[in-house]
């Protein structure tokens, strides 16, 4: 029986190689393009749009600040938010 030859390194490689590729393109991809629309709809909020955050609350911007939204919630009830705490959009002024 002839010796066997050892395996090439790049052959058991190559399988870990395709799994990175395809859990780069599954979970990476999705997840910065996520982050991307979400920075841009901060960047783009202005007075009046109606907005949802991620704690629940329905409001309409009164005042954008570099780090915080002020939103009235109800008739003389305003809360002021981090910009961050934003997670979409209702209606656009």
């Amino acid at each position: 029986m002839p010796p066997q030859a050892a395996p090439n390194p790049l052959s058991m490689l190559l399988p870990f190689a395709m799994m990175f590729v395809i859990f780069y393109v599954l979970v990476f991809r999705p997840q910065q393009t996520a982050r991307r629309q979400h920075q841009q709809l901060l960047a783009n909020l202005k007075k009046n749009d109606e907005v949802v955050t991620a704690g629940g609350l329905f409001g309409t911007v009164m005042n954008v600040k570099p780090e915080a939204v002020t939103l009235r919630i109800d008739e003389n009830v305003r809360v002021e938010v981090e910009k961050s705490s934003i997670s979409r959009v209702v209606k656009s002024a």
